[in-house]
């Protein structure tokens, strides 16, 4: 499957606004950032989140850095065939990644069925 960097990002700022705002409100100090491949050029991995969890941030306070959940492009475009299969794909990473914020970690993730 081919899409832009542009109508990627598009992609998945509308499957972000889509997701319930219970999920979101929540996320504190946190930035959303596309890049076309995780660092070491793979096309294994979709998403990733870079942060301190939640249950994890005793003394996390003013001035941190924000967090940040990457959705990675190609990786997306390779795994899927249709339009509608990469919306999904994308909608389940970001939820699984938004998951991993709040402290869920895969194990959990996989026993809700969305890892």
């Amino acid at each position: 499957m081919e899409m832009d960097a542009d109508a990627f990002e598009k992609l998945v700022v509308d499957e972000l606004d889509r997701l319930p705002d219970d999920m979101v409100d929540g996320l504190d100090n946190v930035v959303f950032v596309v890049e076309d491949r995780p660092e070491d050029g793979s096309l294994d991995l979709l998403g990733l989140y870079d942060g301190l969890a939640l249950t994890e941030r005793g003394g996390y306070g003013m001035g941190e850095l924000p967090d940040r959940i990457v959705i990675y492009r190609e990786p997306h475009l390779t795994e899927c065939e249709s339009d509608e299969e990469l919306r999904d794909e994308v909608h389940t990473t970001l939820v699984h990644e938004i998951a991993h914020f709040y402290g869920i970690d895969d194990d959990q993730l996989h026993e809700l069925g969305w890892a």
